[in-house]
């Protein structure tokens, strides 16, 4: 029996994708369970205009994305911050402080997609990583100063 599965599952497939199964399991588990449905000429029909959606939509979503990283590659910013001797810094710079500069600059984004392991210890430069989509990456070239 063919079905057009509705959700990924792990050893079946991913989801739009038709396959074929047993008679049983497609009747007992994934038509019961709404992980599938029966593919029918109509239901094909169905999920290859799903499938174009989706693919315009990760099109226009992958251009904003880029647009977006094109504006924060052009950034530049500058962090000042506490330091005691030697150059030390009384904390760090995390996530959330590049966050707040960057919308300090005009650029809302969720601190989240920041891609910094560690937080910032030292003074200097440093290209900090931001994940914006899945195929569209940012740097974002931050400066840590001593406060005067």
């Amino acid at each position: 029996m063919e079905v057009i599965l509705v959700e990924d599952i792990q050893s079946l497939g991913n989801a739009g994708e038709i396959v074929k199964v047993k008679g049983g399991f497609a009747r007992n588990y994934l038509l019961p369970q709404k992980k599938a449905f029966i593919a029918n000429s109509k239901n094909k029909q169905l999920i290859e205009a799903q499938k174009r959606m989706i693919a315009a939509n990760k099109a226009k979503q992958v251009s904003a994305a880029q647009a977006l990283a094109n504006q924060l590659n052009a950034l530049e910013l500058k962090i000042a911050v506490e330091v005691g001797d030697n150059e030390k810094l009384y904390g760090s710079v995390t996530r959330m402080d590049i966050a707040r500069a960057i919308s300090e600059a005009g650029i809302e984004i969720d601190r989240h997609i920041i891609d910094l392991e560690n937080p910032i210890k030292e003074l200097g430069e440093k290209e900090v990583s931001i994940k914006l989509h899945s195929d569209v990456k940012a740097n974002v070239k931050v400066t840590i100063e001593a406060k005067s």
